[in-house]
């Protein structure tokens, strides 16, 4: 399963927010071990005038895992991310089932 996580991110915050995210986001839900695989990408096919848009992928095994990872990591890193970013960075997630590739 895709555990995906989509955010608006103003311009002027876009830059700090891709670093943030590889330097300290990234490397402490990885630490749980039940995410695996982090994929940051840029979304292009969505142009705003003021903000750009970002995808942050990990594989995880299921929805129980997802669960356990997000009661005892995710609340924390969401409540980081808001309180270095407030007001300027919005996302939403999705868990998603792979039916076909690799």
């Amino acid at each position: 399963m895709i555990y995906n996580t989509t955010y608006h991110v103003g311009f002027d915050d876009a830059r700090n927010f891709v670093i943030w995210i590889h330097q300290a986001y990234i490397p402490e839900a990885l630490a749980s071990g039940l995410l695996s695989r982090p994929r940051l990408c840029r979304i292009l096919s969505h142009h705003d005038e003021d903000s750009e848009c970002f995808s942050l992928q990990f594989e995880v095994k299921d929805s129980a895992k997802l669960h356990e990872w997000y009661v005892k990591k995710g609340e924390t890193l969401n409540g980081e991310l808001q309180k270095v970013f407030k007001d300027k960075v919005a996302g939403f997630s999705t868990l998603m089932e792979v039916i076909e590739g690799d």
